[in-house]
């Protein structure tokens, strides 16, 4: 199949849908699929081993990380595109993409798929704080619900997710598809080295949290708990990997915590040996996020056989499961701190959830879930 893709963020900008349509590119090119990657153009772009149309894209004055593709641009590439042949377009964000993908797919003539990765009613107040929550999330249901209703087919990748989009009246043929982790990736690191680089102490007890740092990601309850857990493990240090617009917050209450000492913020990271490091420097993962639609961290994390303590809400009660390299933990600041505190207190423990921790991660391998993505491909391209 020739399958033409569309999205409004991608490597080098780092989030996890610029990790879901690589891992996906990826497994579907070896395969003997072709893509074609519809994405802005951030002056130092990536190269990869399928094709990737970049557009001229504006900064945004509130997120300077992320870019506005010109539209215009887009449709001028429809001549050019009828001539390669697409049997369907995958859409992969709600914005530029999504209405550019849908005019494409119309001029082309093919399917549109669309990918749900954000769960943008408990989203947007983190971002617009003059309007009121209960207006946004109105707001927010009504825009998902008309575009996931505008197209063929649709991706989700959690029950729980397809569930709210359900109770949106969001009526779409939709499949549950995980985004996977190709194994390769998680196989190597070098804890030890990452640490002698940070001058982090071998036998410091140390936790990990990666991902991207905004406000959505629930990051302050775990800088809280840490105050708990710092009242018996005076020397714990968290690393926070990542970079985004919560971070100067967080180094503030870092400080007025009196967690200076006990926390580092390392910044966004290499996913080819630096960050598999990272993770595996820590004893532990923690994650709290309310708002996953997956959490493809949790498994990145068990797959370098790191045991997590993360709370189960949303896309991550799919992830994870009590006792299988993962224990699960109420948002209680107390009830959370107590289960990273045992757990680093017992070698033992520790050590058997880490023995888990890796098999249990060898269930959503990329190339399984790249398979039933094929399959619902072929489905759409036989019905039309």
């Amino acid at each position: 199949m020739r399958i033409l893709m569309i999205s409004d963020v991608y490597f080098p900008r780092i989030n996890g849908v610029s990790t879901s349509i690589q891992t996906f590119a990826y497994e579907l090119t070896e395969k003997g699929h072709e893509v074609t990657l519809i994405a802005p153009s951030y002056g130092d772009d990536t190269t990869e081993p399928f094709e990737i149309i970049r557009i001229p894209a504006r900064k945004l004055p509130l997120d300077p990380e992320d870019r506005l593709m010109r539209r215009k641009t887009i449709t001028h590439l429809i001549p050019e595109l009828r001539t390669k042949g697409f049997d369907l377009l995958h859409i992969q964000t709600p914005f530029v993409a999504h209405y550019a993908g849908v005019q494409l797919a119309k001029a082309l003539n093919i399917p549109t798929f669309e990918s749900y990765h954000t769960f943008f009613e408990e989203y947007l107040d983190k971002y617009i704080p003059l309007i009121p929550r209960s207006w946004l999330r109105f707001a927010a249901r009504r825009f998902s619900s008309s575009q996931c209703n505008s197209i063929d087919r649709l991706i989700v990748p959690s029950q729980a997710m397809l569930d709210v989009l359900h109770g949106y009246g969001v009526q779409t043929n939709a499949h549950v598809i995980p985004t996977g982790i190709k194994p390769e990736q998680f196989t190597v690191a070098d804890g030890p080295a990452f640490r002698t680089k940070l001058g982090i102490p071998a036998n410091r007890p140390a936790l990990v949290h990666v991902g991207r740092i905004a406000h959505e990601k629930n990051i302050d309850f775990l800088l809280n708990t840490l105050v708990r857990i710092k009242q018996q493990i005076p020397d714990i240090l968290l690393i926070i990997a990542g970079e985004g617009p919560a971070r100067p917050h967080l180094e503030k209450l870092a400080q007025a915590l009196d967690l200076t000492d006990n926390t580092i913020f390392v910044g966004y990271l290499d996913r080819n040996g630096e960050l598999q490091s990272c993770y595996a420097a820590g004893d532990l993962f923690i994650f709290a996020s309310r708002t996953e639609t997956q959490g493809l961290v949790l498994l990145e994390a068990m797959a370098l056989g790191v045991p997590v303590v993360s709370t189960a809400v949303m896309g991550t009660k799919e992830v994870l499961h009590d006792g299988e390299g993962a224990i699960i933990a109420e948002e209680h600041e107390l009830d959370f701190a107590d289960k990273v505190v045992q757990v680093l207190s017992n070698q033992h423990w520790k050590n058997a959830l880490a023995a888990k921790a890796r098999p249990y991660a060898q269930q959503w391998l990329s190339a399984v879930m790249a398979e039933r993505l094929i399959e619902v491909y072929a489905q759409a391209v036989e019905c039309t």
